[in-house]
């Protein structure tokens, strides 16, 4: 078969022409629920305890509007027996108490005569994490329940054997997006690289490294070379003032030899080649995280979820060589 390739890259699921964006992450999955019974009963069951509904009853929907309370990502409801209501985010993200609220009050929501009412927030958090770190447990009465993007991929894979052929094509052609938007089978891709700001500035620049950071969303850093990493990693954290300040998923770069082309304060001269890294929005730690062992400018590699529990960053470096070995 010929290749196929989108912006130069190899397109392997019909999903990635949709794109990585929250909404195409959240319509493709609904569409394969919509399409494979075997997947659509495994959630149900996972997020309400519900088994044996009647699937032609089941309406799922997309970006439903109700006045007062925004958009859901999606609907899954037969009005009977469940009402679900998904807000799905990228990344390890989670919504805000106001959020879930809000659609708790959905007039919908509220009118519907549904046994099992729960509201569903799916990211790439797993659910330890989720437990610990969502705002509220229940909206007004009505369960909140994290599901991971890993669990979905999950999900796919024990309804391929109960599916037909025409549904494990979209089951397969989903679990192929899906690695591609989350961090699930080889542990380097989930490994953040955490680096040391300095208070300064770079030379001739009116910004400081940490204002690059927070004002520009950006980190740039050689190309290799005296340690520093030959591949773009995934995720990226900052530690100054002696604790860990924030983690952000990369979300794209650039290549150059010129800052001052992408930060205009930065200085008009050449370089040698740099990543230019798109900071994705900050994850911030629920506790402090200390520095612990490790000199002034040392960089070092973490998995994401052991500087989340961790009470120290050389604490997460230790465990994940440990896991490493």
């Amino acid at each position: 078969m010929p290749s196929f390739k989108l912006h130069g890259r190899d397109v392997n699921s019909i999903f990635q022409l949709m794109g990585y964006k929250e909404n195409d992450i959240s319509h493709s999955t609904a569409w394969v629920l919509s399409k494979c019974g075997a997947m659509l009963e495994i959630f149900i069951k996972d997020v309400c305890g519900v088994v044996g509904f009647n699937k032609e009853n089941v309406e799922i929907c997309v970006q439903e509007y109700d006045k007062g309370s925004g958009i859901t990502d999606i609907e899954i409801r037969d009005d009977k027996d469940f009402f679900i209501i998904v807000e799905a985010k990228r990344g390890w993200v989670l919504p805000s108490k106001g959020q879930l609220l809000k659609y708790a009050n959905r007039d919908s929501f509220k009118k519907s005569y549904a046994k099992y009412k729960v509201i569903v927030t799916l990211s790439e958090c797993s659910k330890e994490y989720a437990y610990h770190n969502l705002e509220i447990k229940d909206a007004n009465g009505v369960p909140i329940k994290h599901v991971s993007w890993k669990d979905v991929h999950d999900f796919t894979a024990a309804a391929y054997s109960s599916s037909s052929n025409s549904e494990k094509k979209l089951l397969k052609e989903l679990q192929v997006y899906l690695r591609g938007l989350v961090t699930m089978q080889n542990q380097n891709s989930n490994e953040v690289y955490v680096v040391s700001l300095g208070s300064g500035k770079p030379d001739d620049c009116s910004l400081t490294w940490i204002d690059i950071v927070k004002k520009k969303n950006k980190y740039f850093h050689p190309m290799g070379g005296s340690g520093w990493p030959k591949e773009p990693p995934n995720y990226i954290a900052f530690r100054y003032d002696g604790k860990l300040q924030s983690i952000h998923h990369i979300e794209g770069y650039d290549v150059s030899t010129n800052l001052h082309n992408i930060i205009t304060e930065m200085p008009d001269r050449e370089w040698e080649p740099l990543f230019i890294y798109n900071l994705g929005p900050a994850i911030k730690p629920s506790k402090e995280v200390k520095t612990g062992k490790i000199y002034p400018s040392g960089r070092v590699w973490c998995h994401l979820d052991t500087l989340l529990t961790c009470d120290t960053i050389s604490d997460a470096r230790d465990l994940t060589k440990k896991r490493m070995e």
